[in-house]
């Protein structure tokens, strides 16, 4: 493709993706496709010979888009936001289409100097010292195995250096909630500890780790001879936005040596709201933290920002130094690869200093604010009508609700609300995602997609309603 063409192409494409974008609120959230019935639409075999490229742009209109669920969708309440701004997009393009990669300092100066200033700048804005240092990682599961591989290397004197975890003399330990993302304990494994050396803490009545049972677990294992060497707490925990008691959880940490590490991946973007910043109290005590830009911040996904208070740390830990990518700058500049898992890395600092410059701190401020107050209203309105509950505080942008009619309970009540939430996701009207709290099933609707306003709520709570009371007719209507 030479670049004339590329332009053509390209101006089909921005216009194929700002027409999407215009008309998503006439398309159903949740792709009405069966399993297999994408795969069937495309040859089993390659093209032998070169396709002219509006083709393939066509297929990806015709064949493709039909079938995507869509996360930008004003009446996406699934999972978590995981917004995808234009003018990120746009920073996203870019980096792509300069096609630069950062090894080093040397082969894309531009690429590490801008990530110091765009980490640096979203440091600012959620309100930490200056002890922190950032980096971009690409999602908060990296991060999170990148925290506990420096705690595990800590906790040992860098074994790596000798003979790794396979040497030490006694078995390492890390603490979670069970409210925790699976992420957490997928990365204790693969930082070499064990299933039965990774300790769910218990939790309080709102879903939080408690830090009295931590210090117990702690001294416990400590007396039978195992060595304790982090502990992950969460700010807004997947399920219910839980907020783990970060102050109370480092004093422990402090008070035993232990690595403490902050899964702020959601929550974290309401730190840019100074009235938030209480949900996290005491992070300065924390070892790490991760915060994903490309989820209700709206920084196209993958960007997740991790920070450390012990650089040198890190980069002992993660440092990788072979000849060929050597160089006369090396003790003046940092040098990225020795700040995560991966050598080479993507101009991802591109699409969040385009979003920071678009959007102004005012402007990211406002839409997360609007959606605080849009899930307390829902949450309000849940509260106040017969049947329905809230189940689990609302703290930020998600609200947790289970339609109880009467002498419905137990395994017949859970299915009740699997089925509900079915239908209205069925139904194409909006997307929720159920979860399971305390044993039983509620339906979690995650307010924060970009388009999202007060009338988009108000349909969700109208959906929810017509097919917990009325059934599949009535959400049809």
């Amino acid at each position: 493709m030479t670049p004339d063409e590329f332009r053509a192409h390209g101006h089909r494409l921005i216009d194929l993706i700002a027409d999407y974008r215009e008309t998503l609120a006439e398309r159903p959230v949740m792709a009405p496709t069966e399993p297999g019935a994408v795969r069937a639409l495309f040859p089993s075999e390659p093209p032998r010979d070169p396709e002219p490229f509006d083709q393939v742009i066509d297929d990806l209109q015709s064949l493709v888009m039909p079938s995507l669920s869509h996360w930008q969708h004003p009446r996406f309440f699934g999972y978590f936001p995981a917004n995808s701004l234009l003018s990120g997009v746009l920073g996203d393009l870019a980096s792509t289409g300069l096609g630069v990669l950062g090894l080093s300092w040397q082969s894309s100066p531009a690429l590490t100097e801008l990530e110091d200033v765009v980490t640096d700048w979203m440091r600012k804005m959620l309100g930490l010292s200056a002890a922190w240092s950032g980096v971009i990682q690409d999602t908060a599961s990296t991060s999170t195995l990148v925290a506990l591989i420096c705690a595990r290397e800590r906790a040992t004197g860098f074994a790596l250096a000798r003979g790794g975890l396979q040497a030490e003399p006694s078995p390492l330990t890390v603490y979670v909630s069970a409210q925790s993302h699976s992420s957490v304990d997928k990365a204790a494994l693969l930082a070499g500890w064990g299933r039965d050396t990774v300790r769910l803490v218990p939790c309080n009545g709102v879903h939080a780790m408690r830090p009295d049972a931590l210090e117990a677990m702690i001294a416990e294992d400590r007396r039978a001879g195992l060595r304790p060497a982090a502990i992950v707490a969460t700010t807004g925990t997947t399920a219910t936005t839980a907020i783990d008691p970060v102050a109370g959880l480092a004093d422990v940490a402090v008070r035993h040596g232990v690595w403490l590490h902050v899964d702020a991946a959601m929550a974290g973007s309401a730190m840019v709201l100074p009235e938030m910043r209480h949900l996290w109290d005491g992070i300065e005590g924390a070892d790490s933290i991760v915060v994903n830009a490309h989820k209700w911040l709206g920084v196209p996904f993958d960007c997740s920002l991790y920070y450390v208070r012990e650089p040198e740390h890190l980069m002992r830990v993660m440092s990788t130094n072979p000849s060929f990518l050597q160089s006369g700058a090396d003790g003046q500049v940092r040098n990225l690869r020795d700040w995560g898992i991966p050598l080479g890395r993507r101009f991802r600092a591109l699409k969040l200093w385009f979003l920071i410059r678009e959007q102004g701190i005012e402007g990211l401020a406002a839409r997360l604010r609007r959606d605080l107050a849009n899930a307390a209203w829902l949450a309000g309105e849940v509260a106040a009508a017969p049947g329905w509950t809230v189940v689990a505080p609302v703290p930020l942008q998600t609200v947790c609700v289970r339609h109880e009619p009467a002498g419905l309970a137990g395994d017949a009540l859970d299915a009740h609300t699997r089925a509900w939430a079915e239908r209205v996701n069925r139904s194409g009207a909006a997307y929720l995602t159920p979860a399971t709290i305390d044993g039983r099933w509620m339906v979690r609707v995650s307010v924060g997609a970009e388009p999202t306003e007060r009338a988009d709520v108000a349909a969700v709570w109208a959906a929810m309603r017509a097919a917990a009371e009325g059934g599949a007719e009535a959400v049809n209507a």
